[in-house]
Formats: structure tokens, sequence, C-alpha cells
């Protein structure tokens, strides 16, 4: 299980769809071109759907937890880019097209709101 790290908040996916996507969100921000991200959320964390605005001047990291590449699909990296291309943007899905959820989502920012800071 990857992580896709944007800003403050981490979304962790499958290796092989995580590969796909930095394979198709990296051919967008090359050519500067910003556009919405959005998947499935996490069971833990609802049947809802949550949605990024990607841009090119926000950091973004991918980490992958196995050390083997995954193969390429270049259907599945077909459908993701004209997905990406649309006013809808970029929708997370599996290699048949359906709904792909995330693992996990982990929003630093929101999760420190409210919250006394630690003394030092």
């Amino acid at each position: 299980m990857g992580t896709l790290t944007y800003d403050s908040t981490a979304i962790a996916f499958d290796d092989r769809l995580l590969l796909h996507l930095q394979i198709v969100i990296v051919n967008k921000l090359r050519r500067r071109e910003s556009f919405a991200m959005s998947w499935r959320d996490a069971a833990e964390t609802g049947d809802g759907r949550s949605a990024i605005w990607i841009d090119p001047s926000i950091p973004l990291f991918f980490k992958y937890d196995g050390s083997r590449v995954p193969t390429i699909n270049r259907e599945w990296l077909a459908l993701l880019a004209e997905s990406a291309g649309s006013s809808t943007g970029l929708i997370v899905c599996a290699e048949d097209g359906s709904p792909e959820r995330a693992a996990r989502f982990f929003d630093h920012e929101r999760s420190h709101r409210g919250r006394t800071p630690a003394p030092y």
C-alpha cells in the first residue's frame, strides 16, 4: 500500500494503482495543467467521496511500500488520462473502470485543528 501525499493530505492507494496515478498526474503537471482528482473514501472513513485540486505549485510525494515496480496497463492509463482531461477531473478507478477506494485518507491539518500545542 503506497501513499500519495499532497500538501498536508495523505491518501493511501495500492502500489499498482498509485503508479498509474503517478504517470497520469506527472504528465498533466509537466504541461503545467491543474485538475481535480476524486476517489471513493476508505470504508473506515465512511462511504463518501473526496476530491482535491492538483496544482503544479503544491508539493506532491509518491511513496511506495513495495520495492518492485508494478506492470503498467496502457489501457488503464488511457482511461485515467481521459478522465483527467475531462471536466470531472481524474476519477480514480480500478482497471475495469469501476470506482476504486482509497485505503486511507488522512489530512494532517484537519487532525490538528483545535488542539492545544504541546509545551516546549
